[in-house]
């Protein structure tokens, strides 16, 4: 299964869906930090003795909300990477530098001798390097977390997936082949994380990671896309489920897991009610005050006209497809462990905030999504095919 495919009723319900997004709430956008409103904040436990921390990575995405949130609760940290993404990212925070693979570059050494309170790993792909850096940290360090996937189960067709489920395999582990065999990779790096640190342990598997500061396109083409206005190209019939999370709330549930030493594993995604397609682009179209207009065109047209699902269509996944389950995930373990979410609303808002503040270069090409000039091609067919339709209905 290819990674850019996994890295998922009306009415009375449509209205409650769009009320758990925030399309109903009259407070502010979010400020882009990590710890998000001040209610919010008011909400926080106490965060008890201060931790120190290593983040394997930590100057891309879901690393800075980490520390952002992490020192806002008065952790120190430290972060380990090759020293080429963001070197400029806090300053004033202790970095390391080296490389995943102990046989390139200067490898772990940097990490010698050094005793932290806990790791968060965010940069785990390959189950021979995770095993590298657990097992060199694991006699001083009390606490492992490791950030993987939803991807890892073999079977993503069905709704309510539970951390239980079947996770997926690879004939031959010691593949690195990690575009091919990405799930099964991710479950093989959770394995080795265990087996180097057995009891303490936190595997994280979040689904659709979004907001501020991604760099895939993978929800901030909506946004992008609705903003624009006029005719947009929507899949399906609007009744499919998708499931994502924002950065910083991912980041919240990991530092307080942290904090509390949990251990096991925890699917992250959300938000705690049912979204539907069409529920979340109306959101987009309200918060951001556009004049779009929705076409929806269903699956087997798509398929005709090689729209694929999650690229040319980010975020989507049809329901009654093999990947059908990556919007219908079971959070309910995670939720009780404290995973709680900002309003959608806010995390629409501060992603095209965000998006605009980006060189012009980068805001005039997406990374995923489909083209402009391809979208008008695909509605101009679409439109001629109901045009035919209803020609011969006569």
């Amino acid at each position: 299964m290819k990674l850019s495919r996994r890295g998922v009723i009306q009415g009375a319900a449509a209205l409650g869906s769009l009320w758990a997004m925030g399309c109903a709430t009259s407070g502010k956008s979010g400020n882009g930090s990590a710890t998000g409103s001040e209610a919010e904040a008011a909400k926080l436990p106490p965060p008890g003795k201060p931790q120190n921390i290593l983040i394997l990575g930590g100057t891309s995405f879901l690393g800075p909300a980490l520390v952002e949130f992490a020192r806002s609760r008065g952790h120190t940290l430290t972060l380990f990477n090759r020293g080429k993404t963001n070197p400029g990212l806090f300053p004033d925070v202790e970095k390391l530098q080296g490389n995943r693979d102990p046989n390139k570059d200067n490898g772990l050494k940097a990490l010698e001798g050094r005793k932290w309170d806990a790791v968060v790993d965010t940069s785990g792909y390959v189950p021979r390097m995770v095993k590298a850096s657990a097992e060199l940290l694991a006699p001083n360090t009390d606490h492992y977390v490791f950030v993987s996937s939803i991807s890892v189960y073999k079977d993503l067709s069905k709704p309510g997936i539970t951390e239980s489920s079947p996770v997926a395999t690879v004939e031959d582990e010691t593949t690195e082949k990690v575009m091919e065999h990405y799930g099964a990779l991710k479950a093989l790096c959770e394995k080795a994380a265990e087996t180097a640190m057995p009891g303490r342990v936190l595997n994280v598997r979040p689904g659709l990671i979004v907001g501020p500061d991604d760099p895939s396109d993978r929800f901030t083409y909506w946004p992008v896309r609705v903003a624009r206005g006029g005719e947009v190209l929507a899949p399906g019939d609007g009744q499919d489920p998708i499931q994502f999370i924002d950065a910083r709330d991912l980041a919240r549930f990991i530092i307080l897991n942290l904090e509390r030493r949990t251990t096991g594993v925890y699917n992250a995604t959300g938000p705690n009610q049912p979204v539907l397609m069409k529920d979340f682009l109306e959101l987009n179209k309200q918060v951001i005050g556009s004049d779009a207009r929705f076409t929806w065109a269903d699956v087997e047209f798509l398929k005709k006209q090689k729209v694929e699902p999650w690229t040319d269509m980010p975020a989507w996944m049809p329901r009654t497809g093999e990947e059908g389950g990556l919007g219908q995930v079971n959070i309910d373990k995670a939720l009780a462990a404290g995973l709680a979410f900002r309003p959608a609303a806010d995390t629409l808002r501060d992603t095209l905030a965000w998006f605009k503040t980006l060189p012009p270069e980068r805001q005039a090409k997406l990374d995923a999504g489909i083209a402009a000039e391809r979208e008008k091609e695909v509605l101009a067919a679409w439109h001629q095919e109901k045009q035919q339709g209803t020609a011969k209905a006569e």
